[in-house]
């Protein structure tokens, strides 16, 4: 049965990265899956593997900074498998630029994406499963949710909303008799496209960013995605409006 037997999950950003992660292990443990991306190719590719594992999943394309879209994709998953148990909203982008060199344009696309797609998320999540008495949401930010980068202005004002929007829909729902709770991931440098690239330079930045994690590495993908199983899972009942760090140490200094 595993660990999120007979439950219903939609992951955001699950094409690839630590969205695809979450996608597969779910599904191992027993979720059907519902992968939502704008990349339709490797959405279905995925959804292909998980098929191919024995395991039950779907795709819908999807803009998560679209409302229109959000409800339309929560419509199709419900009457797809009748329910959403967990919502992941893992979709996200990053940006290097300083407060300075950060253009408005620039600063709204990366609000877009990472905070209004994780209020739109958790906004029609919450609907989606409040009748249901129970649900999980799970929300994706970052070590740069708790700490300053000076290169990652609107990244860092992204992620620090995360934190806090996750802390206010938690109350809401448990104040509300909803049982539906909701938390964040603060992933540190994961080995995922978003990171590494092939060329020099890369290589070079990759090399950096492993010597600020006290372990002395990159995570994988599966780090974050067992954080994520266990807030999906029942084992996490007690646990709402919380953090989980998963940073090699990253903060701890």
């Amino acid at each position: 049965m595993g660990r999120l037997g007979n439950k219903v999950s939609l992951i955001t950003g699950g094409a690839s990265g630590i969205g695809k992660a979450i996608a597969l292990l779910f599904s191992k443990e027993g979720s059907k899956i519902i992968i939502t991306d704008i990349n339709e190719d490797n959405g279905q590719s995925v959804v292909d593997e998980i098929k191919d594992c024995g395991g039950e999943a779907m795709f819908i394309q999807h803009d998560v900074t679209k409302e229109d879209e959000w409800k339309k994709a929560l419509d199709i998953a419900q009457k797809q498998f009748g329910k959403l148990d967990v919502l992941v909203n893992n979709a996200g982008i990053g940006l290097a630029a300083n407060i300075e060199a950060c253009t408005f344009e620039q600063w709204r696309k990366v609000l877009s994406i990472n905070l209004d797609g994780v209020f739109l998320g958790t906004k029609y999540g919450i609907q989606a499963m409040k009748n249901n008495q129970t649900g999980s949401i799970i929300n994706m930010s970052s070590i740069e949710g708790f700490v300053g980068d000076p290169n990652l202005a609107a990244y860092n004002a992204s992620k620090g909303g995360v934190r806090i929007l996750t802390k206010s829909a938690a109350l809401h729902c448990a104040k509300s008799g909803y049982g539906i709770r909701v938390n964040s991931v603060h992933p540190g440098y994961i080995k995922t496209p978003m990171v590494e690239n092939d060329d020099e330079k890369s290589k070079a930045a990759v090399k950096y960013l492993e010597s600020l994690h006290p372990v002395g590495h990159l995570g994988d993908p599966l780090d974050i995605a067992y954080g994520a199983l266990y807030l999906a899972s029942d084992e996490s009942k007690f646990t709402t409006g919380s953090e989980l760090l998963i940073d090699g140490g990253y903060t701890a200094q």
